[in-house]
C-alpha cells in the first residue's frame, strides 16, 4: 500500500534514521493510531530549539492522528544520561527534578497539544520499584551488550571511572517504553543506543519492539557545537521575541536550511525554493535569515511580535540604536565593581564570565566601552548598561 504524503513527511522530514523502516511503514499502512513516545530528562529550567526538534516531530505524529506520549524523566534525571560524557553527571535531588519537570512541561506546551498528550513522570513507576523489580530489569540485557555503548567503551579504554548506575541508564529508559507500550520512540542520534536498548527490554517483558526514529542534533548559534545550555549557544523556547530574533540572526548562513527544516513549519515546496536560493546565491542570505527569524518568533510569540522584533532588530543592530524599551534596574548611588554589577543583575552568570565580557570589549555604559574590569564605575541615573549585542538595561539610582 502506497503511503500518503503526510506519512512520507512523518518518515522523512528532518529524520536521520528509522529502525526499522519497513516495520514502521507497515504500521502506518494499517491506519491505526500508534503510540509515539518521546522522553526528556528534567535537568534544568530551559528548553531550547535543540530539544524542540523531536518535540515538533511528536506534534506532527499527533496531528496525523496518533497518540503522543511525553515522558518527563524526573527519576532518570537523578541518574543522569551518560551518553557522550567522559565523567558522571552531577547528582540531582528529587526536589530539583520536580521543579525542572514542571517547567519543562509548561514549555513543551508551546510545541505540542498538552491536552491531547499522554504525559507521564517516570517516577510514577520507578519510585515503586523493589529490589526484585530491579533484578528482573537487569536480566533483560546482558552486560556485554551494555559495554558496547560507545560512551562506556571509551571510558573503559581511557581508564576513566564508570558508575554502575550509569550502566543502568539505558535499561531505565527502555523500561519507560515497556510502561507506556510504545510503538515508536523519538530521539536524537546521540540517544541511539538507549532507544535500541528499549527494544530489547520490551522483548524481555513480552512486548513487540518499538520502532525508533532518530534526528541529527541542531547546531547552536555558534555553528560549531550541539545546542547546549552549558556552552551558551542556545535559542530558548522562553526567550523574548527580540532575543529570539536576534539570536537567530546570529547563526551562520550554512545552517539556514537546517533551521528552516527542523525549527519551523515551512512547507516542503518553500524549503525547495530556499535551498535553490542559497545554492544559486540569487537572494542575500541576510534576507533569508530575516524570514527564518520571523518564522521562529511567530511560532512562540505570534505574528505581531515577530514583526515588532524585526523592526527592533533593524533599529538596534543595523542602525546602531538602542531598544525602544528595556528593563530598569535599581542600583545604589556611587561607585560599583562592574563585575558585581553584571552578576547581580543577571547580565553575566559568574564573575569570571563578566570579566571575560569586559576584556572582550562587550560591556558599555552609554555607548562608552568599559576596558578595565578592576576600575570602579559610577552609577548615573538613566544610564544604559549594554552587554554584548542584545542585553540592555537602564540604571535607576536610588535617591
Amino acid at each position: 500500500m502506497a503511503l500518503s504524503n503526510q506519512s512520507l513527511d512523518l518518515l522523512e522530514r528532518g529524520v536521520s534514521e528509522v529502525i526499522e523502516h519497513r516495520s514502521l511503514e507497515a504500521k502506518l499502512g494499517r491506519r491505526k493510531p500508534l503510540r509515539i513516545k518521546f522522553g526528556i530528562d528534567a535537568t534544568g529550567y530551559q528548553l531550547h530549539l535543540g530539544h524542540v526538534v523531536p518535540l515538533r516531530k511528536l506534534r506532527a505524529w499527533q496531528e496525523a492522528g496518533h497518540q503522543a506520549v511525553l515522558i518527563i524523566g524526573d527519576y532518570t534525571a537523578q541518574v543522569g544520561d551518560p551518553s557522550g560524557r567522559d565523567k558522571s553527571r552531577s547528582s540531582l535531588s528529587a526536589e530539583q527534578t520536580k521543579k525542572f519537570a514542571t517547567s519543562y512541561l509548561e514549555q513543551a506546551g508551546h510545541v505540542i497539544d498538552i491536552h491531547k498528550t499522554e504525559v507521564h513522570y517516570n517516577s510514577e513507576w520507578f519510585n515503586r520499584f523493589t529490589a526484585a523489580d530491579f533484578l528482573r530489569l537487569m536480566t533483560s540485557v546482558g552486560a556485554n551488550q551494555l559495554l558496547t555503548h560507545e560512551t562506556f567503551r571509551r571510558r573503559l579504554d581511557k581508564g576513566l571511572p564508570l558508575g554502575l548506575h550509569e550502566l543502568m541508564y539505558p535499561l531505565l529508559q527502555g523500561y519507560d517504553s515497556v510502561m507506556v507500550k510504545a510503538d515508536v520512540e523519538l530521539g536524537g542520534m546521540d540517544q541511539k543506543f538507549s532507544l535500541l536498548t528499549g527494544r530489547d527490554v520490551q522483548t524481555a517483558y513480552g512486548q513487540d519492539k518499538q520502532d525508533v526514529m532518530l534526528f541529527d542534533y541542531l547546531l547552536g548559534t555558534d555553528g560549531k557545537e550541539k545546542m547546549s545550555k552549558s556552552i551558551g549557544n542556545i535559542i530558548a523556547v522562553e526567550d523574548s521575541a527580540v532575543d529570539m530574533f536576534g539570536k537567530t540572526m546570529s547563526i551562520p548562513d550554512k545552517l539556514l536550511l537546517d533551521y528552516f527544516t527542523l525549527a519551523t513549519d515551512t512547507d516542503t515546496n518553500t524549503l525547495t525554493t530556499i535551498r535553490a536560493e542559497l545554492k544559486k546565491k540569487t537572494t542575500n542570505p541576510r534576507d533569508i535569515k530575516i524570514r527564518l527569524a520571523k518564522a521562529i518568533v511567530e511560532l512562540y510569540h505570534g505574528s505581531q511580535a515577530a514583526t515588532e522584533a524585526g523592526f527592533e532588530f533593524a533599529h538596534v543592530f543595523q542602525k546602531k540604536g538602542q531598544p525602544t524599551s528595556m528593563e530598569v534596574v535599581e542600583v545604589r548611588p556611587g561607585e560599583h565593581s562592574i563585575l558585581n554589577l553584571l552578576v547581580s543583575h543577571h547580565l553575566a552568570g559568574t564573575r569570571s564570565e563578566a570579566r571575560r565580557l569586559v576584556e572582550q570589549g562587550g560591556v558599555k555604559i552609554d555607548q562608552r566601552k568599559i576596558t578595565d574590569w578592576e576600575q570602579p564605575v559610577v552609577a548615573i541615573n538613566g544610564a544604559v548598561l549594554q552587554v554584548g549585542k542584545r542585553k540592555f538595561v537602564r540604571l535607576s539610582v536610588r535617591s
